[in-house]
């Protein structure tokens, strides 16, 4: 592997779709080396804008050149781990797509895979860089909010025709529906903001998609002091919608919309009063593209010349993953 401190370290995108597409805008001119995807018209779509990028359709030959330093997994849920798990013992750093796993386990032996190799994993959950988040943590982090009392969480969208036959809908290739594809970004933000979860309560359950994966799951995590993260995650929002509302004993914080189909993204920060009452009110907007993507990859790049632990880490990953298993386990789904 090339040393990590060279000015352009050597990528690699497995999977060129959407998301594959989104992480190559991101790198912004970086040394991307390989566009592997199983179909090669699709991965020569995204190298096109990349001079000196070969196409493949066999990762393995990516994981084999020395000047690879980092992958980007963008590949259906069940290819995830296992090609970050090639891929780390291969002594690449990896930036794999969110959940990164279909089973917490798979993220357990990742780990102890990256821990040997002395290499980096960081897992794609861009959320935490939209800018109404990034402002909610300095906030959250100064205090002002006081302790945590309980956090409250909604995500969905309205699927599209025939989204019960794409592969989120294959319990096999996606590892469930609804709670594993947006629900994860809600479990890893609560997390982000509460800690760890000593209480998983909660169901998840089909309501009109027809499919064997979810469509809806309502969910209610309690940390070991009682504070509880209440969240519900829909693919039967006829109007998509986003809103994340965090409560601490002084102030509230309450983001609402992603931008595009979700509506204006959008902070607003309420401090209670010494009299109560109509607290003081200060309101964000953020009109602009989403940034997170690129944001994201800057600080997978920080990990790897720092040799820093990302955040989400691997942990991060376990955690999600463990809520996600739990609610399916309750629910009777395979997941």
């Amino acid at each position: 592997m090339s040393d990590p401190s060279h000015p352009s370290l050597g990528f690699a995108i497995i999977g060129c779709g959407l998301i594959g597409r989104k992480r190559a805008n991101a790198l912004r001119g970086a040394n991307l080396r390989y566009a592997c995807d199983l179909d090669a018209a699709r991965a020569a779509d995204l190298a096109k804008n990349s001079p000196g990028t070969k196409v493949i359709t066999d990762y393995a030959t990516a994981l084999a050149d020395p000047k690879v330093d980092a992958v980007i997994v963008a590949t259906l849920n069940s290819s995830l781990a296992p090609i970050t798990l090639a891929a780390v013992q291969a002594g690449k750093h990896v930036l794999v797509e969110k959940p990164g796993a279909i089973a917490a386990r798979e993220l357990t032996e990742i780990a102890a895979a990256a821990q040997a190799r002395g290499v980096k994993v960081r897992i794609g959950y861009n959320h935490r860089f939209h800018p109404s988040f990034r402002k909610a943590r300095e906030i959250f982090a100064s205090g002002v909010l006081g302790p945590m009392m309980f956090l409250r969480g909604r995500y969905g969208h309205g699927g599209r025709k025939g989204y019960d036959r794409e592969w989120r809908a294959d319990p096999k290739l996606s590892g469930g529906g609804e709670l594993i594809d947006q629900g994860v970004h809600l479990i890893d933000l609560a997390g982000w903001f509460l800690g760890e979860f000593a209480t998983v309560e909660g169901h998840a359950t089909t309501s009109f998609w027809d499919m064997k994966v979810d469509d809806n799951a309502f969910l209610s995590l309690r940390t070991s002091a009682g504070q509880t993260a209440w969240l519900h995650v829909s693919c039967t929002e006829w109007k998509n919608l986003f809103s994340l509302e965090i409560y601490g004993r002084d102030g509230k914080l309450a983001i609402d919309g992603l931008g595009g189909s979700y509506g204006v993204e959008r902070l607003a920060y309420y401090k209670m009063l010494p009299q109560m009452g109509p607290p003081e009110t200060t309101i964000w907007e953020y009109p602009g593209g989403d940034d997170s993507w690129r944001l994201e990859t800057e600080e997978f790049i920080t990990d790897i010349r720092q040799g820093r632990e990302p955040s989400p880490s691997l942990r991060d990953g376990i955690r999600t993953m463990k809520v996600v298993e739990e609610i399916y386990r309750r629910s009777g789904y395979a997941g």
